[in-house]
């Protein structure tokens, strides 16, 4: 590494593939493309960024390793008890190595992302030259621990972001952090340049379907879709959702299908790397989560100019979208809201206006207006 540059750690350990991770090359791929003055590494600590190592090095970004192989295929990782166990070996595994590595490479920022927890205690306990930051998503719940740790961290931490307004007014009344160090910071999520080749890859035949994606989890409530979805095909025997990706459901929403004769109306796709075409021939993108923040396949499909069909979960679908300004919104978990809504979309042929609202909103998530958000925040 050249010593007159900048360095720049992210931490972000995952079991599974997720948006958060996609989010972080991004934005080393951003700090270090428009500002050399930055030299940006990802720390892969147990293998988890093995999958995305090819865009990674066309990127140019490095890669940090702390253990001689990939770890990751080790840990359980569905299930409740099963992740929060894994979470926990990790805990115990990182917690000298991570040390040693910010002592010994002595990065000026390490950007903490997930597990935020351990970095934090190391914060506490260790004196380091390195200036940690913290992003906090979602409306997190608060236990006696966290809530502590946080107090006593955040007195030594450099700066905390949250990539929603929502989130960033939630943890200010928390009443744990000054003022001049909270700070809202979007996402990296659209790579203007990268989009636009990768809507142009693959020409699709089929068009008008409605087009959900993300991993199948809980959290993102596709049974509650597929469930809602059954009595407008009972209505209407020509229409169509896709569903696209992977996870812990995908069993029970499958046989869901099957035990209610759906195969026809929803497809239940596999994990698609380039979704941008299946944005552009969509009748509708639909985001059924119980909660998001802010949200990457909705700010992906506004890029695209589809129409979104969005609950009203927070923080982020409930700060991004608003109801027949650049979106459609339903009431969470609510099928009368959700059909109503469905139905004006299927009578309706028009939403330009609708759709390019939406567009000009998310122009915000751009890897560039994120460089320069960070770079004003790391000075």
């Amino acid at each position: 590494m050249e010593s007159n540059k900048k360095k720049i750690f992210y931490w972000s350990p995952s079991l599974v593939n997720i948006a958060t991770n996609k989010a972080v090359i991004n934005s080393a791929y951003a700090m270090s493309k428009y500002n050399k003055e930055f030299e940006c590494c990802i720390i892969n600590f147990f293998g988890e960024f093995e999958r995305y190592k090819s865009i990674i090095l066309e990127k140019k970004i490095k890669l940090i390793y702390c253990f001689n192989k990939s770890l990751i295929n080790c840990f359980p990782k569905h299930g409740k008890f099963k992740s929060r166990f894994s979470f926990f070996i990790i805990f115990i595994m990182s917690f000298f190595p991570l040390k040693n590595l910010i002592k010994k490479k002595s990065p000026d920022y390490l950007i903490i992302h997930l597990i935020t927890s351990l970095p934090l205690l190391l914060l506490l306990l260790f004196n380091f030259k390195t200036k940690f930051i913290l992003r906090i998503s979602g409306l997190p719940n608060l236990n006696f621990f966290r809530k502590f740790l946080w107090k006593l961290a955040f007195k030594k931490i450099y700066k905390v972001t949250c990539p929603t307004i929502n989130t960033y007014n939630y943890i200010k009344k928390l009443n744990i952090i000054s003022d001049e160090k909270i700070h809202i910071l979007y996402d990296p999520v659209i790579n203007i340049k990268e989009i636009n080749i990768k809507k142009k890859q693959l020409n699709l035949e089929f068009k008008d379907y409605f087009l959900a994606v993300g991993r199948l989890t809980k959290q993102k409530n596709f049974l509650f879709l597929c469930k809602a979805f059954k009595k407008k095909i009972e209505e209407n025997n020509n229409i169509k959702l896709m569903i696209a990706g992977e996870g812990e459901e995908k069993k029970s929403i499958m046989n869901y299908i099957v035990s209610n004769n759906l195969e026809k109306n929803i497809i239940l796709l596999n994990h698609i790397d380039n979704i941008f075409p299946y944005f552009k021939n969509a009748k509708a993108f639909i985001l059924t989560s119980l909660w998001e923040d802010p949200g990457f396949v909705l700010i992906e499909a506004a890029f695209c100019r589809t129409l979104v069909l969005s609950n009203d979960s927070e923080p982020g679908p409930k700060e991004l979208v608003k109801d027949n300004y650049n979106g459609i919104v339903f009431k969470k978990n609510n099928v009368q809201s959700f059909h109503e809504k469905l139905d004006l979309i299927i009578k309706q042929k028009e939403f330009d206006v609708l759709k390019f609202n939406n567009f000009k909103n998310v122009k915000k998530f751009t890897i560039f207006n994120h460089f320069n958000y960070l770079t004003k925040i790391l000075s």
